[in-house]
Protein backbone atom coordinates (compact mmCIF):
# COMPACT_ATOMS: atom_id res chain seq x y z
CA UNK A 1 0.00 0.00 0.00
CA UNK A 2 1.23 3.50 -0.79
CA UNK A 3 1.66 5.51 2.39
CA UNK A 4 -0.45 8.57 3.09
CA UNK A 5 2.59 10.83 2.96
CA UNK A 6 3.87 9.50 -0.38
CA UNK A 7 0.44 9.63 -2.01
CA UNK A 8 -0.25 13.31 -1.32
CA UNK A 9 2.94 14.51 -3.09
CA UNK A 10 2.34 18.13 -2.10
CA UNK A 11 -0.87 18.26 -4.10
CA UNK A 12 -4.02 18.59 -1.99
CA UNK A 13 -7.00 18.94 -4.32
CA UNK A 14 -10.01 17.94 -2.22
CA UNK A 15 -10.61 19.24 1.31
CA UNK A 16 -13.52 18.17 3.50
CA UNK A 17 -14.53 19.94 6.71
CA UNK A 18 -16.55 18.05 9.33
CA UNK A 19 -18.04 20.64 11.66
CA UNK A 20 -18.89 24.10 10.34
CA UNK A 21 -19.16 25.91 13.66
CA UNK A 22 -16.82 28.40 15.31
CA UNK A 23 -13.65 26.52 14.35
CA UNK A 24 -14.78 25.16 11.00
CA UNK A 25 -15.79 28.66 9.95
CA UNK A 26 -12.17 29.82 10.19
CA UNK A 27 -11.09 27.02 7.84
CA UNK A 28 -13.95 27.68 5.40
CA UNK A 29 -13.20 31.42 5.43
CA UNK A 30 -9.56 30.82 4.54
CA UNK A 31 -9.77 27.93 2.08
CA UNK A 32 -12.61 29.54 0.14
CA UNK A 33 -9.87 31.81 -1.22
CA UNK A 34 -7.79 28.88 -2.49
CA UNK A 35 -8.11 28.26 -6.22
CA UNK A 36 -7.72 24.80 -7.65
CA UNK A 37 -9.30 22.81 -4.82
CA UNK A 38 -12.70 21.33 -4.08
CA UNK A 39 -13.88 22.47 -0.65
CA UNK A 40 -16.87 20.91 1.03
CA UNK A 41 -18.50 20.47 4.41
CA UNK A 42 -19.59 16.99 5.44
CA UNK A 43 -23.19 16.81 6.62
CA UNK A 44 -26.42 14.88 6.20
CA UNK A 45 -30.12 15.43 6.74
CA UNK A 46 -31.37 18.65 8.27
CA UNK A 47 -27.85 19.96 8.91
CA UNK A 48 -26.95 19.49 5.25
CA UNK A 49 -30.04 21.41 4.12
CA UNK A 50 -29.16 24.27 6.43
CA UNK A 51 -25.55 24.42 5.22
CA UNK A 52 -26.66 24.49 1.58
CA UNK A 53 -27.99 27.98 2.30
CA UNK A 54 -24.42 29.08 3.03
CA UNK A 55 -22.18 29.83 6.02
CA UNK A 56 -22.18 33.39 7.35
CA UNK A 57 -18.66 34.31 8.46
CA UNK A 58 -17.73 37.88 9.39
CA UNK A 59 -20.92 39.08 7.65
CA UNK A 60 -20.05 37.36 4.36
CA UNK A 61 -21.92 34.30 3.08
CA UNK A 62 -19.66 31.47 1.90
CA UNK A 63 -20.96 28.53 -0.11
CA UNK A 64 -18.72 25.50 0.13
CA UNK A 65 -20.09 22.31 -1.36
CA UNK A 66 -22.11 20.09 0.98
CA UNK A 67 -21.15 16.43 0.83
CA UNK A 68 -22.41 13.28 2.45
CA UNK A 69 -19.57 11.21 3.94
CA UNK A 70 -19.75 8.98 0.87
CA UNK A 71 -19.49 11.96 -1.49
CA UNK A 72 -16.50 13.26 0.49
CA UNK A 73 -14.75 9.89 0.31
CA UNK A 74 -11.19 10.15 -0.89
CA UNK A 75 -10.63 13.73 0.28
CA UNK A 76 -6.93 14.47 0.45
CA UNK A 77 -7.47 16.34 3.74
CA UNK A 78 -10.31 15.93 6.22
CA UNK A 79 -10.43 18.63 8.89
CA UNK A 80 -12.47 17.60 11.94
CA UNK A 81 -13.73 20.64 13.86
CA UNK A 82 -16.57 19.22 15.93
CA UNK A 83 -17.53 19.68 19.54
CA UNK A 84 -15.96 16.92 21.60
CA UNK A 85 -19.28 15.38 22.54
CA UNK A 86 -20.14 14.90 18.86
CA UNK A 87 -17.01 12.89 18.06
CA UNK A 88 -18.22 9.36 19.00
CA UNK A 89 -21.23 9.62 16.68
CA UNK A 90 -19.03 11.05 13.89
CA UNK A 91 -16.45 8.25 13.80
CA UNK A 92 -18.33 6.27 11.16
CA UNK A 93 -18.53 9.39 8.98
CA UNK A 94 -14.79 9.97 9.41
CA UNK A 95 -14.13 6.38 8.40
CA UNK A 96 -16.40 6.74 5.34
CA UNK A 97 -14.47 9.81 4.14
CA UNK A 98 -11.05 8.30 4.73
CA UNK A 99 -9.34 6.56 1.81
CA UNK A 100 -5.72 5.44 1.42
CA UNK A 101 -4.65 8.99 0.49
CA UNK A 102 -6.58 10.85 3.22
CA UNK A 103 -4.90 12.80 5.99
CA UNK A 104 -7.10 13.70 8.96
CA UNK A 105 -6.43 16.86 10.97
CA UNK A 106 -8.36 17.27 14.21
CA UNK A 107 -8.85 20.86 15.39
CA UNK A 108 -10.85 19.81 18.42
CA UNK A 109 -10.12 20.85 21.99
CA UNK A 110 -8.70 18.39 24.47
CA UNK A 111 -5.76 16.00 24.27
CA UNK A 112 -7.20 12.73 23.01
CA UNK A 113 -9.25 13.35 19.84
CA UNK A 114 -6.33 12.20 17.66
CA UNK A 115 -6.11 8.95 19.62
CA UNK A 116 -9.86 8.35 19.33
CA UNK A 117 -9.84 9.00 15.58
CA UNK A 118 -6.68 6.93 15.05
CA UNK A 119 -8.29 3.96 16.80
CA UNK A 120 -11.03 4.08 14.14
CA UNK A 121 -9.08 4.73 10.93
CA UNK A 122 -5.42 4.04 11.74
CA UNK A 123 -2.75 6.34 13.15
CA UNK A 124 -1.04 6.65 9.76
CA UNK A 125 -3.88 8.90 8.58
CA UNK A 126 -3.75 11.34 11.51
CA UNK A 127 -1.56 14.42 11.77
CA UNK A 128 -1.31 16.34 15.03
CA UNK A 129 -2.89 19.79 15.15
CA UNK A 130 -4.63 22.43 17.22
CA UNK A 131 -6.22 25.80 16.58
CA UNK A 132 -6.30 29.06 18.52
CA UNK A 133 -9.14 31.27 17.32
CA UNK A 134 -11.36 33.53 19.42
CA UNK A 135 -14.50 32.90 17.38
CA UNK A 136 -18.04 33.50 18.57
CA UNK A 137 -21.55 33.16 17.20
CA UNK A 138 -23.96 36.04 16.69
CA UNK A 139 -27.35 35.14 15.26
CA UNK A 140 -26.71 32.69 12.42
CA UNK A 141 -23.13 33.80 11.77
CA UNK A 142 -19.65 33.35 13.21
CA UNK A 143 -17.17 36.13 13.86
CA UNK A 144 -13.43 36.39 14.56
CA UNK A 145 -10.61 38.88 14.02
CA UNK A 146 -8.28 37.50 11.29
CA UNK A 147 -5.47 39.81 12.38
CA UNK A 148 -5.27 38.70 16.01
CA UNK A 149 -6.06 35.03 15.41
CA UNK A 150 -3.05 32.80 16.11
CA UNK A 151 -4.48 30.10 13.85
CA UNK A 152 -3.53 26.49 13.19
CA UNK A 153 -0.45 24.78 14.63
CA UNK A 154 0.34 21.34 13.23
CA UNK A 155 3.06 18.75 12.78
CA UNK A 156 4.02 15.10 12.77
CA UNK A 157 4.07 13.23 16.06
CA UNK A 158 7.30 11.52 14.98
CA UNK A 159 10.16 12.19 12.56
CA UNK A 160 10.46 12.99 9.71
CA UNK A 161 8.90 16.28 10.75
CA UNK A 162 9.25 17.88 7.31
CA UNK A 163 7.13 15.17 5.72
CA UNK A 164 5.43 15.33 2.34
CA UNK A 165 2.06 15.94 3.92
CA UNK A 166 3.32 18.71 6.19
CA UNK A 167 4.68 20.48 3.10
CA UNK A 168 1.41 19.83 1.28
CA UNK A 169 -0.66 21.40 4.06
CA UNK A 170 1.70 24.37 4.24
CA UNK A 171 1.23 24.89 0.51
CA UNK A 172 -2.54 24.62 0.92
CA UNK A 173 -2.66 27.29 3.64
CA UNK A 174 -0.30 29.76 1.94
CA UNK A 175 -1.86 33.07 0.91
CA UNK A 176 -5.32 32.13 2.21
CA UNK A 177 -5.35 34.40 5.26
CA UNK A 178 -5.15 31.37 7.54
CA UNK A 179 -2.41 31.86 10.12
CA UNK A 180 -0.42 28.69 10.70
CA UNK A 181 2.79 27.32 12.13
CA UNK A 182 4.54 23.96 11.84
CA UNK A 183 6.07 22.45 14.97
CA UNK A 184 8.21 19.45 15.87
CA UNK A 185 6.57 19.34 19.32
CA UNK A 186 2.92 18.96 18.41
CA UNK A 187 2.04 16.72 21.37
CA UNK A 188 3.42 19.30 23.81
CA UNK A 189 1.70 22.11 21.87
CA UNK A 190 -1.63 20.31 22.20
CA UNK A 191 -1.12 19.99 25.95
CA UNK A 192 -0.10 23.64 26.14
CA UNK A 193 -3.41 24.66 24.57
CA UNK A 194 -5.19 22.20 26.87
CA UNK A 195 -3.62 24.04 29.79
CA UNK A 196 -4.88 27.38 28.45
CA UNK A 197 -8.40 26.00 28.10
CA UNK A 198 -8.52 24.43 31.55
CA UNK A 199 -7.02 27.42 33.37
CA UNK A 200 -8.81 30.18 31.45
CA UNK A 201 -12.08 28.65 30.24
CA UNK A 202 -13.30 27.01 33.40
CA UNK A 203 -12.98 29.61 36.20
CA UNK A 204 -14.48 32.26 33.92
CA UNK A 205 -17.39 29.97 33.04
CA UNK A 206 -18.22 29.40 36.70
CA UNK A 207 -18.02 33.12 37.53
CA UNK A 208 -19.88 34.20 34.39
CA UNK A 209 -17.64 37.19 33.70
CA UNK A 210 -15.35 38.42 30.93
CA UNK A 211 -11.70 37.37 30.79
CA UNK A 212 -10.69 40.63 32.47
CA UNK A 213 -11.55 38.86 35.73
CA UNK A 214 -8.15 37.15 35.68
CA UNK A 215 -6.38 40.49 35.79
CA UNK A 216 -8.74 42.08 38.28
CA UNK A 217 -9.15 39.34 40.89
CA UNK A 218 -6.49 37.58 42.95
CA UNK A 219 -9.12 34.96 43.74
CA UNK A 220 -9.63 34.12 40.07
CA UNK A 221 -5.85 33.99 39.65
CA UNK A 222 -5.60 31.55 42.56
CA UNK A 223 -8.23 29.23 41.07
CA UNK A 224 -6.55 29.34 37.67
CA UNK A 225 -3.17 28.52 39.22
CA UNK A 226 -4.66 25.61 41.16
CA UNK A 227 -6.03 24.12 37.96
CA UNK A 228 -2.72 24.74 36.21
CA UNK A 229 -0.61 22.95 38.83
CA UNK A 230 -2.82 19.87 38.74
CA UNK A 231 -2.67 19.70 34.93
CA UNK A 232 1.10 20.10 34.91
CA UNK A 233 1.47 17.35 37.54
CA UNK A 234 -0.56 14.98 35.34
CA UNK A 235 1.39 15.94 32.20
CA UNK A 236 4.72 15.37 33.97
CA UNK A 237 3.60 11.95 35.15
CA UNK A 238 2.70 11.08 31.54
CA UNK A 239 6.15 12.13 30.35
CA UNK A 240 4.94 15.27 28.58
CA UNK A 241 7.19 18.31 28.92
CA UNK A 242 4.88 21.22 28.12
CA UNK A 243 7.83 23.61 28.25
CA UNK A 244 8.97 22.16 24.90
CA UNK A 245 6.05 23.96 23.30
CA UNK A 246 7.81 27.27 23.90
CA UNK A 247 6.63 30.55 25.35
CA UNK A 248 4.63 31.47 22.23
CA UNK A 249 2.23 28.60 22.90
CA UNK A 250 1.38 29.86 26.37
CA UNK A 251 -0.91 32.52 24.95
CA UNK A 252 -4.15 32.52 23.01
CA UNK A 253 -5.47 34.99 20.48
CA UNK A 254 -5.75 38.59 21.70
CA UNK A 255 -9.17 39.31 23.17
CA UNK A 256 -10.79 42.23 25.01
CA UNK A 257 -11.54 41.93 28.77
CA UNK A 258 -15.21 41.41 27.93
CA UNK A 259 -14.48 38.24 25.93
CA UNK A 260 -16.25 35.04 26.92
CA UNK A 261 -14.48 31.80 26.02
CA UNK A 262 -16.18 28.74 24.58
CA UNK A 263 -17.29 27.12 27.86
CA UNK A 264 -19.03 30.28 29.02
CA UNK A 265 -20.47 30.82 25.53
CA UNK A 266 -22.04 27.35 25.78
CA UNK A 267 -23.50 28.09 29.21
CA UNK A 268 -24.79 31.49 28.04
CA UNK A 269 -26.60 29.72 25.19
CA UNK A 270 -28.00 27.00 27.45
CA UNK A 271 -25.86 24.34 25.76
CA UNK A 272 -23.92 21.58 27.44
CA UNK A 273 -20.19 22.26 27.59
CA UNK A 274 -17.03 20.28 26.84
CA UNK A 275 -16.20 19.92 30.53
CA UNK A 276 -15.85 16.13 30.13
CA UNK A 277 -12.97 16.81 27.77
CA UNK A 278 -11.33 19.29 30.16
CA UNK A 279 -11.59 18.53 33.89
CA UNK A 280 -13.35 15.24 33.22
CA UNK A 281 -10.30 13.97 31.31
CA UNK A 282 -7.93 15.22 34.02
CA UNK A 283 -9.98 13.47 36.67
CA UNK A 284 -9.71 10.19 34.75
CA UNK A 285 -5.99 10.61 34.18
CA UNK A 286 -5.40 11.69 37.75
CA UNK A 287 -7.18 8.61 39.05
CA UNK A 288 -5.12 6.35 36.77
CA UNK A 289 -1.88 7.99 37.91
CA UNK A 290 -2.76 8.40 41.57
CA UNK A 291 -2.59 12.21 41.36
CA UNK A 292 -5.25 14.20 43.27
CA UNK A 293 -6.95 16.95 41.23
CA UNK A 294 -9.38 18.67 43.66
CA UNK A 295 -9.55 21.97 41.75
CA UNK A 296 -10.57 20.10 38.61
CA UNK A 297 -13.07 17.98 40.52
CA UNK A 298 -14.72 21.13 41.84
CA UNK A 299 -14.73 22.79 38.38
CA UNK A 300 -16.19 19.64 36.83
CA UNK A 301 -19.05 19.27 39.30
CA UNK A 302 -19.78 23.01 39.40
CA UNK A 303 -20.09 23.32 35.62
CA UNK A 304 -22.16 20.12 35.47
CA UNK A 305 -24.49 21.68 38.06
CA UNK A 306 -24.77 24.87 35.98
CA UNK A 307 -25.70 22.70 32.98
CA UNK A 308 -28.40 21.06 35.10
CA UNK A 309 -29.66 24.50 36.10
CA UNK A 310 -29.84 25.51 32.44
CA UNK A 311 -31.76 22.30 31.74
CA UNK A 312 -34.41 23.40 34.26
CA UNK A 313 -33.63 20.83 36.93
CA UNK A 314 -33.76 23.43 39.69
CA UNK A 315 -36.92 25.20 38.60
CA UNK A 316 -39.06 24.87 41.70
CA UNK A 317 -41.68 27.47 40.76
CA UNK A 318 -44.47 24.89 40.38
CA UNK A 319 -43.59 23.35 43.72
CA UNK A 320 -43.77 26.78 45.36
CA UNK A 321 -47.28 27.27 43.93
CA UNK A 322 -48.42 23.92 45.23
CA UNK A 323 -47.04 24.65 48.67
CA UNK A 324 -48.74 28.07 48.84
CA UNK A 325 -52.09 26.58 47.79
CA UNK A 326 -51.94 23.95 50.52
CA UNK A 327 -51.64 26.53 53.32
Amino acid sequence: MVSVQEDIQMNIKKVAVLGAGAVGSYVIWGLSKRDGISLGVVAEGERAERLKKGCIINDVTYNPEVWTPQEAQGADLLIVSLKYGALPDALDSIAAVTADNTTVMSLMNGVDSEEIIAAKIGAEHVIGALIKVASHKEGSGYYFDPETTIGIIFGEFEAPYNSERVEAIEKLFENTGINYRVTENIREEIWSKFRLNVCNNLPQAILGAGVGCYEDSVHMQAISEGLRKELEDVAKAKGIDIDKAGKSSSYGSAVPPTARYSTLQDLDAGRHTEIDMFSGALMRMGQELGIPVPYNEFAYHMIKAIEEKNDGRFDYSNQDKRMSCSK
